[in-house]
């Protein structure tokens, strides 16, 4: 196991204007996958996203989360990957039939889209949308990044059923980032193996590729899993519903489950709580307005 494991870890080329993040997921991934079985190559793509989400977020300053969506028309329908600004990750995968083992994009989602969401908890979130292009998940995420922020950017992703891992770099041209430095850092970078990018501690990995560049690396920091779901926003939820269908599910079944899709957890409601719930939205209801 890494020592360094569950950490993201910032780092700059001081000479090259040109910032990195480095992340592994090791037990918070696990919590990923202890919710739902997931055939192998799905396990790839959302370990993949997952060190993606958590890597992007540490490159802008926000309090909420950023969300990394894609869907597609292929055998893996929708991959959600959210990081949030206190550290904490969650992530989802739905597919229908057999997944190709095949890494290739179109293979594994068909045709789809790639969204990338910045939600701050007030205010309309930031969008960004760009179809769902190039071979691996790294080429899309690049693609996003050329398209919609003109951002140079370039990123490398590994995952399997113990770790994921991610290493990003960012070209700065306004810290004096030239393109021979840009060249030259990713260069270097491109010689990164999956073998590497998962078993080999922080440190150790940045000598391996830049011992020749002057990199500072800032104190890490730790990562975990942690799902949103509580007992009260599903109350919420059950309230927006429909007061004759929740009844109707009551008769038929003695109680409304709802199932948390990124945590598996189960919660339940019974006759009285139902009654209960419903007693409390009417009586916070606004009254109305008289013409």
């Amino acid at each position: 196991m890494l020592n360094d494991s569950d950490l993201r870890s910032r780092f700059l080329f001081e000479q090259a204007g040109i910032r990195g993040n480095l992340v592994h997921l090791d037990a918070s991934w696990r919590a990923v996958l202890d919710a739902h079985p997931y055939p192998k190559p799905v396990v790839a793509r959302l370990g993949e996203a997952l060190a993606a989400a958590t890597l992007l977020a540490a490159t802008i300053k926000f309090e909420g989360s950023l969300i990394l969506q894609i869907h597609g028309s292929g055998p893996i329908r929708t991959l959600v990957a959210q990081a949030t600004h206190a550290r904490t990750m969650r992530g989802l995968a739905r597919w229908e039939g057999e997944v190709p083992a095949v890494a290739a994009l179109t293979a594994q989602f068909g045709t789809g889209q790639l969204v990338l969401t910045i939600d701050q908890g007030t205010g309309q979130p930031y969008q960004g949308v760009v179809p769902l292009a190039g071979a691996h998940l790294t080429d899309a995420i690049e693609h996003y990044f050329a398209d919609s922020e003109q951002i140079a950017t370039r990123l490398w992703l590994a995952a399997d059923a113990s770790r994921a891992a991610g290493l990003l770099l960012q070209r700065l041209p306004e810290a004096g980032a030239t393109e021979d430095d840009w060249q030259r850092v990713t260069l270097l970078a491109d010689t990164l193996t999956t073998a590497e990018l998962l078993g080999q501690p922080t440190e150790s990995l940045l000598h391996r590729l830049f011992h020749e560049e002057r990199v500072r690396l800032f104190e890490s920091e730790p990562l975990s899993f942690r799902c949103g779901c509580s007992r009260s926003r599903i109350e919420s939820m059950v309230r927006l519903l429909d007061e004759a269908e929740i009844t109707s599910l009551l008769d038929e079944q003695g109680a409304v489950e709802v199932t948390c899709e990124f945590c598996n957890r189960r919660y339940r409601f019974d006759p009285v709580d139902v009654r209960q719930l419903f007693a409390t939205a009417m009586h916070h209801a606004p009254p109305s307005t008289t013409q």
